[in-house]
């Protein structure tokens, strides 16, 4: 193991790393500056960099004891912004659980919409399924708790909250998140023809809109 002040690198096999942060901002930024040295060159051998919630782990690693060294001397920037793509998707605020958000954040249910597109997200990590991509961004007083009673079945396109972090079921699947919504086109979250096959994939920053402000919505 080797350490820091601001991350801690385990070894995870013979070939692999896995770097924990404190919280989901360290990690954003680390992943960040990951991507960025990659793309600069100047990153050394690692196959697969997959980020967490709160760890990146990076796979394919010829020299780990090496980059774990050379992780902790890393001086890693505040993710910016305005860096990644960007993805709009537009929502019907219907879901089953809308009174129940906004009885948590104190507001009238048609005050949801307004809260939830008010704000900017970007995909931290997927996982749980294929194109389930899990959104940071939503501060932390509109956190709210998953449902004590997970759902059996969730469809495609709902809408979803969980305590810090929104998202968008890309499939039917057992769910215990809040529904607050419903996304019209879900089939577009994954497409195993396309070349990337999630639509959202980690650092990608997500707009939501009401459907009806969209182009061509139909509210």
């Amino acid at each position: 193991m080797t350490e820091s002040r601001s991350l801690t690198v385990r070894p995870a096999g013979r070939h692999a790393l896995l770097v924990e942060l404190p919280d989901a901002e360290r990690t954003a930024a680390f992943h960040a500056e990951v991507l960025r040295r990659r793309a600069a060159g100047s990153l050394p051998p690692v196959e697969e960099i997959v980020p967490g919630a709160r760890t990146v782990l990076l796979d394919g690693v010829p020299d780990p004891d090496a980059l774990a060294r050379g992780l902790t001397e890393w001086e890693v920037p505040p993710s910016a912004d305005d860096d990644g793509d960007l993805v709009e998707i537009a929502v019907r605020y219907d879901g089953p659980d809308l009174a129940d958000v906004a009885a948590v954040w104190g507001v009238a249910p048609e005050e949801v919409a307004a809260r939830h597109t008010a704000h900017a997200y970007r995909v931290a990590f997927c996982g749980f399924a294929p194109g389930f991509a899990y959104l940071t961004g939503l501060p932390a007083e509109l956190h709210v708790p998953r449902r004590a009673t997970p759902r059996t079945r969730v469809p495609a396109g709902a809408v979803a909250l969980a305590g810090p972090y929104s998202a968008v079921y890309p499939r039917s699947t057992p769910g215990g998140w809040q529904l607050i919504g419903t996304m019209p086109d879900a089939g577009s979250l994954w497409d195993p023809a396309r070349e990337r096959a999630a639509l959202l994939a980690p650092r990608t920053r997500v707009r939501f809109v009401t459907a009806d402000a969209a182009p061509g919505g139909t509210g």
